[in-house]
């Protein structure tokens, strides 16, 4: 009783951390105390950190002194990380090795599961403010994407600075899903990298609680052969092929500079990313068709929830190259964190 009456008297602070490349972004919601709580104030703050440095330390206490109520929210981070199209245990681990995991089964009847050992960093790496939740880049997707996930067939894909979160929904079922980092491209994708610099010109015309945690990185072939760079050098004669031709020809040259796995300091063009973005996304959907373990529809659209700006180059490369319907949403992954934290709040 007394600890309820306390809670009246306090206003309820929301701290949302969400780790970007080399960069923090903090976002927090002072709210009122009532059972559902309602907005007030709230701050933004950006930091030249990965971690919880002192700058950053003094701006969430700054908001959370005032009060006994508050609550950390992270996103989920670790590069081994999914989900599952099921939740009967038996079954888990034909779709993934989650031995060394943490998992929990969604109430739509599918499985998000996170590496244990970034769980724990994840804690000791903010154990000064603590921890309250982590929330998965999917649970981020499917709120954000809640008004089409639950009617209709479509690829859902999450841009983070340095990862994707991909995931297919069939009228609220999951049939795939995978989480890709863009620096760990692999060799058999052909861009492995340490010399990634080249600016790619992509456009076609003139000359893409702790409860809740998300998929592991694979390698994976190209969904077809439309894009065959041999058999498009071997048609020189025909000259409707020729602006197409170039364009393979430009990413073909560029990629075969790689040599060693990609990493953030040495992918600095917008372009250059959006290329490997592309390629991701071409993986994921080569995948999805050609894997067994999954139940393949055809997928016609793709909603997009950016965080952070990509380029028109990248809708226009997906709808030519690939023939799917895009739609780009433009989403701040903080405010989203916050939406969820406030949801497990007040259930």
């Amino acid at each position: 009783m007394l600890n309820k009456f306390l809670k009246t008297l306090y206003n309820k602070v929301f701290v949302n951390i969400v780790v970007q490349g080399t960069k923090s972004m903090v976002y927090v919601e002072i709210c009122s105390s009532n059972v559902k709580p309602e907005l007030i104030t709230n701050a933004y703050a950006e930091f030249e950190t990965a971690s919880l440095n002192s700058k950053m330390l003094e701006f969430i206490n700054s908001y959370t002194k005032e009060t006994p109520y508050f609550y950390i929210s992270v996103l989920d981070s670790s590069l081994e990380q999914g989900v599952i199209p099921t939740c009967e245990k038996n079954r888990l681990s034909y779709f993934a090795d989650v031995s060394a995991s943490e998992y929990k089964c969604t109430q739509h009847d599918w499985t998000y599961f996170t590496s244990k050992t970034d769980l724990y960093a994840t804690e000791k790496k903010y154990h000064k403010i603590g921890v309250d939740f982590i929330f998965s880049p999917f649970s981020i997707l499917v709120h954000f994407f809640k008004d089409k996930i639950s009617s209709t067939l479509s690829m859902y894909i999450l841009i983070e600075a340095s990862s994707l979160s991909i995931a297919v929904f069939n009228n609220d079922k999951l049939l795939f899903g995978n989480h890709s980092n863009l620096y760990d491209i692999s060799e058999t994708d052909g861009l492995s990298s340490g010399d990634l610099e080249y600016d790619f010109d992509l456009e076609l015309d003139d000359g893409i609680d702790l409860e809740d945690v998300a998929l592991e990185s694979s390698d994976i072939d190209f969904i077809d052969d439309f894009g065959d760079i041999e058999d498009l050098d071997a048609i020189e004669d025909i000259d409707e092929f020729s602006v197409h031709r170039d364009l393979e020809e430009e990413l073909y040259q560029a990629t075969k500079k790689a040599s060693d796995y990609a990493t953030e300091e040495n992918i600095q063009s917008d372009s250059t990313k959006d290329y490997l973005r592309f390629t991701l996304i071409k993986d994921s959907i080569s995948t999805y068709y050609k894997d067994e373990k999954y139940e393949s529809e055809f997928i016609e659209n793709v909603y997009i929830a950016d965080s952070v700006g990509v380029s028109s180059e990248l809708k226009k490369y997906l709808e030519e190259e690939m023939f799917l319907n895009v739609y780009v949403r433009q989403v701040d992954i903080a405010v989203e964190v916050c939406k969820l934290s406030k949801m497990e709040f007040s259930q």
